[in-house]
């Protein structure tokens, strides 16, 4: 189960954390990825983080450099630090998570999601 949280409003140029909470596999064993859905939109991933202690992060061109993925072995919860936020940044947040050792940023290679949580950026 992955359930998301840290979404909201807020203005551009702005910050937010998002988190996503594990649980009911081994956490470690699985990378993970956030996505995005826009209104109209189709699901972008955003940001990917290969599986073990010292994941290693992939970004979108959009984002690169702004967002920064991280996960706590020990809480069984990613992170999503996303700064400098636009307002081409708003919409539905997804944490997802396969069984392999890097995902990518493409959802087809994901075989878990969470519920999503609403990101505007105003």
């Amino acid at each position: 189960q992955l359930v998301e949280s840290g979404g909201g409003s807020v203005q551009a140029g702005g910050s937010l954390r998002l988190s996503c909470a594990a649980s009911g596999y081994r956490y470690a064993s699985y990378c993970m990825g956030w996505f995005r859905q826009t209104p109209g939109g189709a699901r972008e991933g955003v940001a990917s983080i290969t599986r073990g202690t010292n994941g290693v992060g992939g970004y979108s061109d959009s984002v690169k450099g702004r967002f920064t993925i991280s996960r706590d072995i020990a809480e069984n919860t990613l992170y999503l630090q996303m700064t400098s936020l636009k307002p081409e940044d708003s919409g539905i947040y997804y944490c997802a998570a396969a069984n392999l050792w890097s995902c990518g940023l493409g959802q087809e290679r994901y075989n878990y999601w969470g519920q999503g949580t609403q990101v505007t950026v105003s």
